[in-house]
């Protein structure tokens, strides 16, 4: 009974995991489209604020449920990801969304080899195959000429810092903290993100259509999404977090070609198709080893 009961959990996680990247998927056109008139700090700042907002009211007491421990990896995770959504928001900036979402979901190369470091796995010789192939299609994808643009380089630097943030909640999170952690980290990001904004004060958007763009990315994609994260990651290892939500750069490539208007090319196609077999890889290698037998670390 307790197997089956923790097969459908694992499932369930799975599903939401796979709920999140399409979520995530579907916000890179219409972030790409969002700062064209509102600047990038100022949108994370007013959806993370909102995000953060609508938790406190949903469970104003979540927080007071967390230990001191809890509310460091918290704070830690807040900041890990607020910096990762300001370097890939301003990067989306300057690259086409399919490319940035493809050059996001290197997360889940970066993760199993983040995860050996920090939790002292071993990294088998397919994972570090599959970094090779990885950094061979961003290449492809995002190079121009001899050397990577701007706007791939710091959407990049994103990805690794998304990695740790998944390694470090796949590390710490427990069921019950699950509310309290996103509420906290949803209230560090929005803090960071205002705190880099507001010494020259914040733009707001001026048309219906982009408030309803930012409000389904703050409650939908923000709100909802970092707290389905943050619950299926206590019952999930990250290294098979990140690749179910690897699915991210397919989802997104998929809104920008079909909604975003953006065109399906042959580097698009061949570097898109490098960087999942590589995600592929490591998800078929033997998880015992990519994963590691340790799932949660203490500080």
């Amino acid at each position: 009974m307790h197997a089956e009961q923790t097969r459908r959990t694992t499932l369930l996680a799975s599903a939401a995991l796979l709920a999140i990247a399409a979520c995530w998927g579907s916000t890179f056109f219409l972030i790409k489209d969002l700062l064209e008139r509102v600047p990038t700090l100022d949108f994370l700042a007013v959806r993370f604020t909102i995000a953060s907002v609508v938790l406190l009211v949903v469970a104003p007491r979540a927080l007071g449920r967390l230990s001191p421990e809890v509310r460091t990896h918290a704070a830690v995770l807040g900041l890990l990801y607020g910096v990762a959504q300001i370097l890939q928001t301003a990067g989306l900036a300057h690259t086409p969304a399919s490319v940035s979402g493809f050059v996001t979901g290197l997360y889940v190369v970066f993760t199993p080899l983040l995860a050996a470091a920090i939790l002292k796995t071993r990294i088998p010789p397919v994972t570090w195959a599959a970094v090779v192939l990885a950094t061979v299609g961003l290449g492809v994808l995002a190079l121009d000429g001899f050397s990577i643009g701007y706007g791939e380089l710091i959407t990049l630097t994103s990805a690794v810092l998304y990695a740790l943030h998944i390694v470090g909640l796949g590390a710490w999170s427990r069921p019950q903290d699950a509310l309290g952690m996103t509420i906290l980290q949803m209230v560090v990001i929005a803090t960071v993100c205002t705190v880099a904004t507001a010494h020259d004060g914040i733009v707001l958007p001026d048309r219906t259509s982009d408030w309803l763009s930012v409000l389904y990315m703050a409650v939908v994609v923000a709100a909802l999404g970092l707290f389905a994260q943050t619950w299926a990651q206590a019952h999930l290892p990250p290294t098979r977090s990140a690749i179910l939500m690897s699915m991210e750069p397919v989802f997104a490539s998929f809104f920008a070609v079909w909604l975003g208007g953006e065109s399906l090319t042959t580097r698009l196609l061949l570097g898109g198709s490098m960087v999942l077999v590589a995600m592929l890889t490591v998800e078929l290698a033997p998880r015992r080893v990519v994963e590691g037998e340790v799932t949660h670390i203490a500080v």
